[in-house]
């Protein structure tokens, strides 16, 4: 078909639904389902496994998984950033990562602890596609939408994402409740590790599926120059990255705005991607379907605080400042820390995920605007966000490590999540650095 033209809003919606299609990987893989199967394949054990000649424990090890996968999308970005600026076939790529991250979604049906490398590469891969897919989606936004019709569609974009998600969870989590309604058998511990892996088939599904209404829209690229894929365009983002750290030194209300980001994002994303694995592990749950049922509960509390986090947020920024603003964000993550170390009832846990939710919600749009104020008068602001974007994920790599080393050496998490509110200390210390005048 015919390119739509930029602006349009047949094209802006298309765009805005890839959302739609990819927020269930977030949720169901990242978070929710996943965490918990994972888990319950340990019950019958001490939570250690032997692999890779190491004897670790089960939540360190995805943790280290996790954190190798965000090194290689840290690498990987800036090349795929340079290709997606300078090679007509946009497109292609972006269905490349999406269908490996789906495909790898829907193979995580067959994990378990007997073929534990493939199931292990299984999610690698999940979370490889998903981060890649982002790449070349993001890098469409100014293709496809005028400046002054950027930020209304990528909140559309955000909105439809929370939206379908929290769809398929509830379905995922009435499956895994009820069953036998859904004609799921076995005893109902064996019926619900089914329908958790029949969830990991639906996230892929959904994925490949809605996003073909993106791909039907969507053009080729931002231009089809037919240009070859030199040793220059393949390099072309790493050289952007070293301009942008250059322009830093002369910059220091946006180096210590970006020094405070840095530690807080390592600690806030490692908090998202760790809790489900902490909850499971440290709550005392009565019995292993409770536990399940309230995880999931717990997550899906955590989607609905977070938007109202968001909104109050926004309008505290509005009147006492981005840079203040987000220094209580960071001393209330600070008392989160505390409360989690000393929790052990479900209770005291939807209490801690109803905090983590309200904070969590304002902090990344927050930090993300208040980046985009500082940043100095330039056109190139792509490269400015790929440098943001690589330093939050080398951040989660950092975190994870963390969280993983300390969790391996001790046997449990808790020392790390004191850990993680040092980092949030040190981040309110870094931002009390930025100079007023500067925000």
């Amino acid at each position: 078909m015919k390119d739509l033209q930029k602006g349009d809003k047949k094209l802006l919606n298309a765009w805005a639904f890839y959302d739609w299609a990819n927020s269930v990987y977030t949720l169901t893989i990242a978070s929710a389902v996943f965490p918990i199967f994972y888990e319950a394949l340990f019950s019958d054990r001490d939570h250690y496994i032997d692999v890779f000649g190491l004897h670790l424990k089960n939540s360190a090890l995805i943790s280290f998984i996790t954190a190798i996968a965000f090194l290689v999308v840290s690498f990987i970005s800036p090349f795929l950033s340079g290709i997606a600026d300078y090679v007509g076939n946009k497109k292609s790529f972006m269905k490349f990562f999406c269908y490996m991250g789906a495909l790898s979604c829907m193979g995580l049906y067959w994990f378990d602890l007997d073929n534990i490398y493939i199931g292990l590469m299984f999610y690698f891969f999940g979370l490889l596609g998903y981060w890649g897919s982002l790449v070349f989606y993001n890098s469409y936004l100014p293709d496809i939408a005028f400046e002054e019709q950027q930020d209304k569609i990528s909140a559309k974009g955000y909105s439809l994402g929370y939206i379908g998600s929290v769809i398929l969870l509830i379905i995922n989590l009435a499956m895994i409740m009820k069953p036998k309604l859904f004609g799921i058998s076995g005893t109902d511990g064996e019926a619900a590790m089914k329908a958790m892996r029949y969830s990991f088939i639906m996230v892929g599904v959904w994925w490949i599926l809605f996003s073909q209404y993106s791909y039907y829209y969507l053009p080729k690229g931002s231009k089809d120059t037919g240009e070859k894929l030199t040793r220059s365009v393949i390099f072309n983002g790493f050289k952007e990255l070293k301009k942008v750290w250059a322009l830093l030194q002369e910059n220091i209300p946006l180096k210590r705005y970006l020094g405070g980001f840095f530690v807080s994002s390592m600690a806030v994303q490692t908090v998202m991607l760790v809790a489900t694995y902490f909850g499971a592990q440290e709550i005392q749950w009565g019995s292993k379907e409770e536990g399940t049922i309230g995880l999931i509960i717990c997550i899906l509390l955590i989607q609905l605080v977070a938007v109202v986090g968001a909104v109050i947020t926004s309008r505290a920024s509005a009147k006492f400042g981005n840079i203040p603003t987000l220094i209580v964000i960071n001393a209330i993550w600070v008392v989160f820390c505390v409360i989690v170390y000393f929790i052990y009832l479900p209770m005291h846990f939807y209490i801690a995920a109803t905090i983590a939710g309200f904070v969590m919600g304002g902090i990344q749009a927050l930090s993300r605007s208040t980046y985009s104020k500082l940043l100095p008068e330039t056109e190139d602001t792509a490269s400015f966000f790929s440098f943001y974007d690589v330093a939050e994920k080398i951040g989660i790599v950092i975190g994870m490590c963390v969280y993983g080393i300390v969790d391996q050496v001790t046997g449990s998490p808790r020392s790390a999540i004191v850990l993680l509110g040092i980092f949030f200390v040190t981040a309110i210390f870094l931002l009390r650095r930025i100079p007023k005048k500067a925000l």
